[in-house]
């Protein structure tokens, strides 16, 4: 652990200089405290720094949360080996395809049984805090369910004694996307009312006790939840493809399922804070987490260890080294098939941006996170399933 200043505590060993700059400049925001922590694999955000725990008082930054509020993992332990698997892979993988909308725009034709109750749970809660999600987007009940594109996958994996994990990463669609952006927009707006000067206009905050900060937590949370659930309803479509390829019914021996782009009321160094966590996973003692690798290289199932200098969190994943465009400069379709040997995936060239060479090597960022995680298990992908 690196201290960079008396706000900044920085885990990441490969640490790019305008990452470390834009770290620098949200740790200098008056309502830190005690310090911002920067996760082993931190890179360039919007506003704020991917990989950061940014704890503040009386205060919330909607870009430190993320335009994908509650995007994190769900993972499914199963009863099977990989002694138990079909050959053919490929059928799994396109029925995931059929069940599942991939990509960015894509939702569901309908609403399937499994997602029902789980849409009049969110409509309750949306009806509480006070607002309608068609407000944002009509069609939002049909985005349930649904993975997205990016780093969003679902992947069938084994871990070291050859058990089946059912692995998933996705967050809150669009629906999430357009309440982030809205109260980003309101910060914005707050902040040119009361000629607030900002480093950066991404870093607009929403003040606590103001309409517009209660306006953004109870959304805030819905979002979140969506999320959770969104999670829910793909990992039971999953199951039930995964059921019928193999022949019998699957037995979960586990299922964790964690944030990694939210905020939470919490307490640390004796104080009540708003701890807003982008691109990290909540890791107190005992919690259980998933800390996924990028495509075609390995995955962590971990537990917490309650480092307070951390402010009780770990990394996301492995942290992008190469943007988008900068990946598909670098990086050509036989590279990436290289790196998928063995995997059954969907070959096409628009998975290049997402090539393990764009990311940072997964397994030195599980080095860096030695004294905030322990490693339970350590996960290698035979079916991997993403959205263009």
């Amino acid at each position: 652990m690196e201290t960079i200043n008396s706000r900044l505590k920085n885990w990441a060993s490969i640490l790019d200089e305008k990452t470390r700059e834009q770290a620098i400049t949200t740790s200098k925001m008056p309502f830190i405290f005690p310090h911002l922590a920067l996760m082993p694999d931190a890179h360039l955000g919007k506003g704020a720094t991917v990989g950061s725990v940014i704890p503040t008082l009386g205060a919330i930054i909607p870009a430190a949360v993320g335009v994908d509020i509650g995007c994190g993992m769900i993972a499914v332990k199963t009863q099977y080996k990989e002694r138990d698997l079909p050959k053919d892979r490929r059928p799994l993988r396109e029925d995931i395809e059929r069940a599942i909308p991939l990509s960015a725009g894509k939702y569901n034709n309908k609403i399937v049984a499994t997602a029902q109750p789980r849409i009049e749970e969110l409509t309750r809660l949306a009806a509480q805090a006070g607002f309608d999600p068609a407000s944002y987007a009509g069609h939002w009940a049909h985005q349930l369910g649904s993975l997205g594109s990016g780093n969003h996958f679902i992947e069938v994996s084994l871990d070291e004694d050859d058990s089946v994990w059912l692995f998933l990463h996705s967050g809150s669609r669009g629906i999430g996307n357009r309440i982030a952006t809205k109260h980003i927009k309101v910060a914005q707006q707050v902040a040119k009312k009361y000629w607030i000067d900002l480093p950066d206009p991404d870093l607009a905050y929403l003040v606590e006790g103001t309409a517009e900060f209660d306006s953004y937590i109870k959304e805030l949370r819905w979002a979140q939840h969506f999320a959770l659930l969104n999670r829910e309803e793909m990992m039971d479509r999953v199951i039930r493809q995964f059921t019928n390829w193999v022949g019998g019914e699957i037995q979960e021996l586990e299922r964790i399922n964690c944030h990694h782009n939210f905020t939470e009321k919490e307490t640390h160094f004796g104080k009540s804070v708003w701890l807003s966590r982008k691109g990290a996973i909540r890791a107190r003692e005992g919690d259980p987490g998933l800390i996924p690798g990028s495509m075609g290289t390995a995955s962590y199932v971990v537990v917490g260890k309650g480092n307070p200098v951390s402010l009780d969190s770990s990394p996301h994943g492995a942290g992008r080294e190469y943007s988008r465009s900068a990946a598909r400069k670098t990086f050509t379709l036989e590279q990436l098939r290289e790196a998928m040997k063995g995997i059954e995936y969907r070959d096409t060239d628009a998975f290049i941006d997402e090539i393990p060479g764009a990311y940072k090597p997964i397994d030195q960022v599980m080095e860096d996170a030695a004294d905030l995680v322990s490693i339970r298990h350590k996960l290698r992908q035979i079916v991997n399933v993403k959205g263009d």
